[in-house]
């Protein structure tokens, strides 16, 4: 990265260049569909239908021995989905 350059350097830079990035300059903070995501699921039946998720998802096995193999990744992709809910609400709550 050229050091005249006033570009903050991001981990999503190009080449070698992403690795001048420090902690410090990647934002930590929630962005606006972290707060909408608070918004949602912050009412009753937000989190009525957040547990109800977790249940379904989080709260069950992703493969049992006996299954395909490809059962275990599409119920991990379920499960991502909704510990990204949680990180999400977790990000706003955290302001």
């Amino acid at each position: 990265m050229d050091k005249k350059d006033n570009k903050q350097p991001s981990i999503n830079d190009p080449g070698w260049d992403g690795l001048d990035a420090k902690p410090s300059d990647i934002p930590q903070g929630p962005d606006d569909v972290d707060v909408l995501f608070f918004k949602v699921f912050s009412t009753d039946d937000g989190r009525r239908l957040l547990n109800i998720l977790d249940n379904a998802t989080i709260g069950q096995p992703s493969w049992t021995p006996g299954a395909d193999a490809s059962h275990g990744y599409m119920r991990e992709g379920q499960n991502s989905i909704v510990r990204e809910i949680h990180n999400r609400i977790r990000r706003a709550q955290n302001v």
